[in-house]
């Protein structure tokens, strides 16, 4: 079995393969120092949990966009699992053609995405919209080139930036809001965050098809933790909520056959 980890702002998004299918599927948060017997402790607990043998993991995969976490976590792997892991980091095979001016400042998350992406749509342009504590979209050119992207501050962000940055308006859940005028305070906030950010994908999808694509409409994959709140507004071509992890175990697999 295959333990794919993607190490990100707010959590620890974990999942483990057996070949290429999904048994299990985890968050951990990342919003604060771990230790690595922590971290260990915790991954082998949510596999015996789930009735999944600890030992039986014979390879794991990590991307991360936490440096400070780095540390502790590939510790915490070498001690609890006797593996050191692989890290999805610039120079490592991907299948990619990356177009940009410095390639070690493309996040691993976005290139995990982006194979993954691409493995299951090879024949099409492609956008993917990664909705997590940052939302990014990643470009891809059918001929595998990855041409750049967008980041916007993430539907979360947006919300905490308003309870934090203001005396009176407090923080909301975040929800597809039933009705777009709000008639209190947390309904217009919640209204307000929704549509922004819809609107915000829309405008910005329609920008890449202009200057990208000839102005064709490329196939949009939406994915991460807040991807579902739009499901069924006519942004996405489909929702794949695990796409990082499936890049993941697909970079882990091209890099070993590059070292074997």
């Amino acid at each position: 079995m295959i333990l794919c980890l993607d190490v990100g702002n707010s959590h620890i998004y974990g999942g483990v393969f057996e070949q290429d299918k999904l048994l299990l599927q985890f968050r951990y948060p990342s919003d604060r120092q771990c230790t690595s017997d922590q971290l260990g402790v915790f991954f082998k607990s949510i596999l015996r949990e789930n009735q999944l043998n600890p030992a039986h993991i014979k390879k794991i995969a990590v991307c991360s966009v936490v440096p400070s976490l780095d540390y502790s976590l590939r510790s915490s792997l070498i001690k609890y699992f006797a593996i050191d892991p692989f890290f999805l980091k610039a120079g490592a095979k991907t299948g990619l053609k990356i177009q940009y001016k410095n390639t070690h400042e493309v996040g691993a998350d976005r290139v995990a995405d982006s194979i993954a992406a691409m493995h299951q749509f090879p024949d099409k342009n492609l956008v993917v919209i990664d909705l997590g504590t940052a939302t990014t979209f990643d470009i891809l050119s059918k001929d595998r080139s990855y041409r750049g992207g967008l980041i916007i501050p993430g539907i979360h962000i947006a919300m905490k930036a308003l309870n934090e940055n203001t005396a009176k308006l407090p923080p909301v859940n975040i929800l597809k809001p039933q009705v777009g005028i709000g008639q209190s305070t947390v309904s217009n906030i919640q209204s307000g965050l929704y549509y922004s950010h819809l609107g915000a994908m829309r405008e910005i999808l329609q920008m890449i098809a202009r200057e990208q694509f000839q102005g064709e409409s490329p196939f949009v994959i939406g994915t991460g933790g807040f991807a579902y709140l739009f499901e069924g507004e006519g942004i996405f071509n489909v929702i794949i909520q695990d796409l990082v992890l499936q890049g993941l175990r697909l970079s882990l697999q091209k890099n070993s056959e590059l070292e074997a």
